[in-house]
């Protein structure tokens, strides 16, 4: 059986000022027809280098990856006549060029027939809801439209495997919703083809993927379908704090008894931390709390949580994608 994707024990090494770096680690996936397949982790899990062996843009140091029976090495060309890739945050196309005459100058890279390059121009533009700015020059484009426009210039060649490093990166709630909507319909409703999508916003993966890969220093650490990941979680206790400070610092934790993992958000606006915990019993958490009395913390809010795909992260990882990503606007 030939998969979309497939790869065996792939390994990936960048040359370090100090010592060499693993990127990716023995990494091994299949990713089967119609498949919306997502790729989680945090920023320099190796999401982005697996895409770029995928697409042909990186060689593998070691191990094998096919994209539909294609060997990404020694076939590479035919790899990239069934592909397309659209990457979050990318230019796509020529600033002084128009959205339209952007598409145009692909759709003639991408070898189509006039007759069907104008008519698939159209319709893409149409779909997305950017036709009306088929005249504008690309650089006068807002984010989103560029983003739209980036997502139509992927999908031009109809491809069989698509890959989207980071789509919605820096885009608005209601465009990142239009363009995962559309995703969803062009690969599930229309079975166009195959997505592999790579993200670390945990809605947008619930939402779309059939199934997802969490991957952590170059290491596959799970794999399965986002409910039977929750599900693992259900005999575990989540509980959320929100305290009135931006200074709080829940480190402590990671030293308590019964803890599997924690992350924290802290909100400049609101001058408040979010708080998130993960024990195997709720007794611990009163240790907790008694902890966090100690430091005098105005406490806001306690709740019981129900499992997210960050919590499956925490628990496999100790830590929580708001930890490494930075702080809440």
């Amino acid at each position: 059986m030939v998969h979309a994707v497939e790869t065996r024990n792939v390994v990936r090494i960048f040359k370090g000022r100090q010592k060499p770096v693993k990127a990716l680690d023995k990494v091994s996936i299949t990713i089967e027809d119609g498949e919306i397949f997502g790729l989680l982790g945090p920023n320099g899990a190796g999401k982005t280098t697996l895409i770029k062996i995928l697409t042909t843009l990186l060689l593998p140091t070691s191990g094998d990856a096919y994209v539909w029976g294609f060997n990404v090495v020694r076939e590479s060309q035919k790899v990239r006549e069934v592909i397309s890739l659209v990457s979050g945050g990318e230019t796509p196309g020529y600033g002084i060029l128009s959205a339209g005459e952007n598409l145009w100058f692909f759709s003639q890279l991408y070898g189509l027939p006039s007759s069907v390059a104008k008519a698939e121009i159209n319709r893409l533009m149409a779909d997305l809801d950017f036709d009306e700015y088929a005249k504008t020059r690309m650089s006068k484009l807002s984010t989103g439209y560029k983003q739209r426009l980036n997502l139509a210039r992927g999908l031009l060649n109809n491809p069989r495997m698509l890959f989207l490093d980071e789509p919605t990166l820096g885009l608005d709630v209601l465009t990142g919703q239009k363009l995962r909507g559309y995703i969803i319909d062009w690969a599930k409703r229309e079975k166009k083809g195959t997505v592999l999508l790579t993200t670390h916003y945990m809605a947008e993966a619930d939402e779309m993927c059939d199934r997802v890969a969490i991957i952590d220093r170059g290491r596959i650490l799970a794999c399965d379908s986002p409910l039977r990941l929750k599900e693992q979680l259900e005999k575990n206790v989540i509980m959320r704090v929100e305290v009135s400070s931006v200074q709080a610092d829940f480190g402590f934790v990671k030293d308590m008894m019964g803890v599997i993992g924690y992350s924290q958000m802290r909100s400049i606006q609101t001058d408040t931390t979010t708080f998130k915990v993960m024990v195997t019993e709720e007794k611990f958490f009163s240790d907790i709390m008694s902890k966090l009395e100690e430091q005098q913390l105005k406490i806001l809010s306690v709740n019981k949580a129900e499992p997210t795909l960050e919590d499956v992260y925490i628990s496999l990882v100790g830590r929580g994608f708001a930890d490494e990503e930075g702080v809440s606007p």
